[in-house]
């Protein structure tokens, strides 16, 4: 069987290098011939396989490789749902518990916010979270006390404001799901910030999730049609963010658990 990884070009750091490795040594051993190609290669090349492996958010990259017929991990749709913070809510909302959200409306160039960021402060309160709808690592996301804080942040990138919970500040949980099945978790602290990423100075270590966080950590990634992921539940159970192709290095090194063949058994068993 071969498959294709395919990988952001322009994500060359060592944590990037060492996951595509790790990948790729796991498909070897499940018996996978998992060939790396990144997206630059991949707008070009007409490419063959059993399946393409898409730990990536090029979506528009993952929907054309859809459409000659090959078999995505995780699907184009899923990956757009995930990567647009708004539109994730807008599809977990009433499903599963999630802190109350305001989106911005929507428009097409730098204009005056004042009006929508001071009519959410009043249904949300301060402080609240400011979250640009398109980024990783937790960056792009700021806790603001005021009005004035909101608007240095706001550009004609989109954007979502929400409810900040603060018993939860700089602790949640990252439930690792697979097949609609919890293979993993930790529980991730950070002293110094309110988020609790682990590339912001956060730290993890293993943990053993209650029912109903691992039923909403399921229920979210099957509504977000995932194969897998990463869910971060916050301390009073909500879902904070859903990750299509979250970073399993590190939950690795925490738990001792390798997803990376689990993950390769649950491809076989979809195609």
């Amino acid at each position: 069987m071969t498959g294709i990884l395919a990988v952001n070009h322009f994500l060359t750091g060592d944590k990037f290098r060492e996951l595509h490795a790790h990948l790729i040594s796991a498909a070897e051993k499940s018996g996978i011939n998992l060939i790396r190609k990144t997206n630059l290669q991949l707008a070009t090349e007409e490419v063959t396989a059993d399946f393409v492996l898409f730990w990536d958010k090029d979506v528009n990259l993952a929907r054309r490789l859809e459409r000659k017929g090959l078999p995505v991990f995780n699907s184009s749709d899923s990956i757009a749902l995930c990567d647009d913070k708004a539109r994730t809510y807008i599809e977990l909302q009433g499903i599963v518990p999630q802190p109350k959200t305001l989106i911005a409306p929507k428009c097409y160039f730098k204009t005056d916010m004042s009006e929508f960021v001071e009519n959410a402060v009043c249904v949300l309160g301060l402080p609240l979270v400011f979250k640009e709808c398109f980024g990783s690592f937790g960056e792009q996301v700021y806790l603001c006390k005021s009005v004035d804080e909101i608007m240095r942040h706001v550009s004609e990138k989109p954007f979502i404001l929400q409810e900040f919970i603060s018993t939860s500040a700089g602790r949640d949980k990252r439930l690792e799901i697979v097949g609609g099945k919890c293979v993993s978790a930790v529980s991730r602290i950070n002293e110094n910030d309110f988020r609790s990423n682990v590339t912001n100075g956060g730290t993890m270590i293993p943990y053993t999730p209650i029912d109903t966080e691992m039923k909403t950590a399921v229920t979210a990634c099957n509504t977000l049609g995932l194969t897998f992921g990463g869910v971060d539940i916050l301390e009073n159970g909500m879902v904070c963010e859903v990750n299509s192709n979250a970073h399993i290095i590190n939950i690795m090194n925490s738990t001792g658990v390798d997803i990376a063949p689990i993950l390769f058994d649950e491809i076989r068993s979809r195609i």
